[in-house]
């Protein structure tokens, strides 16, 4: 009885993240249709998306290379190559939105040559999360059958903890990304500000919007990944039970 009350909270528990991942769905959306609209406002400087990053980078100091990617809104900054990469709706445009992108990946830049902790923290969980996440379930399942088959209780519940531990990280990686990006748009507002890239008010408040668009997603990554993780932890509860 105990374990079929565990099954439906478990079955009902999905239905609770479909909400979630119709905002996940919608925030996307959003992105795009906010990008859209201010796609269609030009800068009073005329700077494109690759000016503008290629001045915010050496006004920071920072021996960053601008290149063109493909695709759009596929921005990004790799430490690695040392390299900020506009897709080609930011790398050849002069509007808000393409210089509010810009700005933003450039505030990543700044954020590793600052030594942001939280930037720091969230490279390092990278590697580490997308391993942890592969061995979780493995991880728990064996540590069930050494209690179900062997009967190895002590060694069996530290196999299934360090499992719900790494099934976890994916859930702290979204919570450190969260302020990372929040943090890189504020940088973003700032130096378009400073820059003089950004004129007038109604341009400040058009790439706000962009950027706030965009952080909608984060937030909906983090609470989608934060319900799978307590669906996993009913589900891990289900099987430990089962046994007793």
């Amino acid at each position: 009885m105990f374990f079929d009350s565990f099954y439906l909270v478990y079955l009902a528990s999905g239905l609770i993240i479909l909400p979630c991942l119709f905002l996940s769905m919608w925030a996307s959306a959003r992105v795009h249709s906010v990008y859209a609209k201010y796609e269609q406002m030009p800068t009073s400087t005329d700077r494109t998306g690759a000016d503008c990053a290629r001045m915010l980078l050496e006004a920071g100091g920072a021996a960053v290379q601008v290149v063109q990617g493909k695709g759009r809104l596929t921005d990004n900054f790799n430490p690695a190559t040392e390299t900020v990469t506009l897709s080609e709706s930011t790398y050849y445009s002069s509007s808000v939105a393409a210089v509010a992108v810009a700005a933003h990946e450039v505030g990543h830049v700044m954020q590793r040559e600052e030594g942001y902790f939280l930037y720091r923290l969230r490279g390092f969980l990278v590697p580490v999360t997308n391993i942890g996440t592969r061995l979780a379930l493995p991880l728990v399942l064996v540590g069930v059958l050494l209690e179900w088959l062997f009967a190895v209780t002590t060694v069996g519940n530290i196999i299934v903890f360090i499992g719900v531990c790494l099934y976890a990280l994916s859930t702290v990686f979204s919570l450190v990304t969260l302020p990372v990006e929040l943090n890189a748009s504020a940088r973003a507002r700032e130096m378009l500000a400073q820059s003089g890239t950004l004129v007038t008010a109604e341009e400040q408040k058009a790439a706000k919007k962009v950027l706030s668009a965009a952080a909608m997603t984060y937030f909906a990554a983090l609470l989608t990944s934060l319900l799978f993780f307590l669906r996993f932890l009913l589900y891990v509860a289900m099987l430990t039970r089962r046994n007793k």
